[in-house]
């Protein structure tokens, strides 16, 4: 059926469908938007043409409560209006606020690392069983290349790796500069540490995975040893801290791959998206570069919570037990906020508080529809609350409509925030609930890390797909000392 089908069919019985699926209409286009604007995206009425002569699928339940399909094999079959509708429990609105409970947190321990070094603390993550692990799998591929005396030590290693962190704030036009006999170029620090054609021939045959066993499920399978070694490290010297952000974040990239994204609107749009759970400080506490169908990623979690959002319930798996059984509370934006999310997170203990787009509230919410309360002056909201699945959902009006749920945060204290009005031409006081306050106050650890890699990003290029992921690993835990 095709979708256009598929909605004249549903017209008069649209209470028992859990969902309706459609294919990727046909790429003779080059855009594939609807046509309304970013905020009434989404919806039957704003679907384009090719959008609705794609092929569908409906996801109904029948009447033992279970889930069939009706869809792409017959094209004459139609939906049973007469079948019999299964009553849903609905949850139960009030127009009130969410009672928070206060608990305490432990302070995060920095004593241990608090009078160490910044190398010292690269070394943590890079220690020795990971430079040696580099060094045996460099020598293996160069042997490959039938080059066999390479012979790198662990202090050569080092080295090389202090030169790619050194050129991210000394930066030349090519990595040759630094061994020129010209006194503006030259650097005595690099030329006394390692020679040049050395380092150009550590920098030929560095590697991080075995070319003889290729996985060609993963497509980051040259680097996936690697990374397995550094998330361990990561999450062993997390400290733990009460508030969590998981954001995606963009390592630029423009070469040919097929994980490589284009991303509108981001400050890099070019590159390779990695999913990310950092400290609000821009600690990097877990990560995963995406790949499209990854083998490694949990289908249950995809079902429940979408493909965006699965990977932060696997991150979270993954923290030692040690500090998982703590209260975090987690912070994202609107491409993973939905209400399966906040309740899964809800029943492990955990608080969450994220932006929603609207077409994710559900239908039976009372709260006020964004294209009524865009009309109301700066500073109106509206709230709503589920005493079922304890979600508070809260509707503010700033230079356009804010959607925030939340598990962790209330309404009160409404505090004065200061916006400029045209109107009257000076700064204003508009009210702003508290949890607005704290979603601005937490969200943004991602940007932070990113803030942190980008001012000593390491400015020796590869041509090697995967060396920009590498050097962005290699930036990260430099700057996790903060």
């Amino acid at each position: 059926m095709t979708l256009q089908e598929v909605l004249s069919a549903l017209e008069d019985d649209q209470d028992d469908v859990l969902g309706i699926y459609i294919e990727p209409p046909e790429s003779n286009v080059l855009s594939d938007e609807d046509s309304a604007e970013e905020d009434g995206g989404g919806f039957i009425d704003n679907l384009s043409g090719r959008q609705l002569r794609a092929g569908a699928e409906i996801l109904v339940s029948t009447q033992r409560g279970e889930c069939e399909s009706d869809g792409l094999e017959t094209s004459d079959k139609r939906v049973n209006s007469k079948r019999k509708k299964v009553k849903r429990v609905l949850p139960t609105w009030k127009d009130e606020d969410l009672c928070v409970k206060k608990s305490l947190f432990p302070d995060a321990n920095y004593c241990d690392i608090g009078e160490k070094s910044p190398s010292e603390i690269f070394e943590l993550f890079f220690d020795d069983e990971l430079i040696n692990f580099l060094i045996l799998q460099s020598k293996d591929y160069a042997a490959l290349q039938n080059f066999r005396n390479l012979n790198i030590t662990a202090a050569e290693m080092k080295v090389f790796l202090g030169i790619l962190i050194l050129s991210g704030y000394n930066n030349v036009p090519s990595k040759r500069d630094y061994w020129d006999s010209s006194g503006d170029l030259r650097n005595e620090f690099v030329a006394n540490a390692m020679r040049r054609d050395r380092f150009l021939q550590i920098s030929r045959f560095l590697h991080c995975a075995n070319n003889c066993q290729p996985n060609a499920e993963y497509k980051m399978w040259k680097l996936r040893p690697i990374m397995n070694m550094l998330k361990t490290r990561f999450l062993a010297m997390f400290r733990p801290e009460e508030h969590l952000d998981f954001d995606e974040c963009m390592i630029e990239y423009f070469g040919r791959h097929p994980c490589k994204q284009f991303l509108r609107g981001k400050p890099i749009r070019f590159g390779y998206k990695v999913w990310s759970l950092n400290t609000t400080a821009g600690y990097l506490v877990n990560f995963d570069v995406y790949q499209g169908r990854n083998p490694a990623s949990n289908s249950e979690y995809e079902k429940m919570v979408g493909k965006c959002a699965a990977p932060l319930l696997q991150m979270l798996d993954e923290i030692p037990q040690e500090k998982k059984n703590l209260a975090y509370k987690l912070y994202f934006d609107n491409l993973f906020t939905g209400f399966e999310l906040l309740k899964e997170l809800r029943s492990r203990g955990y608080g969450a508080t994220g932006t929603i787009r609207e077409n994710r509230i559900p239908k039976d919410c009372p709260i006020m529809p964004s294209k009524e309360i865009r009309n109301k002056q700066r500073g109106f909201y509206d709230k709503c609350l589920s005493e079922e699945d304890g979600i508070l959902l809260v509707k503010w009006v700033d230079n356009s409509t804010v959607r925030v749920a939340t598990t962790c945060h209330s309404i009160q204290p409404v505090a004065p925030v200061r916006r400029f009005s045209r109107a009257e031409m000076r700064n204003v006081r508009i009210p702003r609930p508290s949890v607005i306050s704290e979603y601005n106050r937490y969200m943004g650890g991602t940007d932070r890390m990113d803030e942190n890699v980008s001012y000593y990003r390491i400015g020796i290029r590869g041509k090697k797909w995967w060396w920009c992921i590498f050097t962005w690993l290699t930036d990260t835990h430099y700057f996790a000392r903060r």
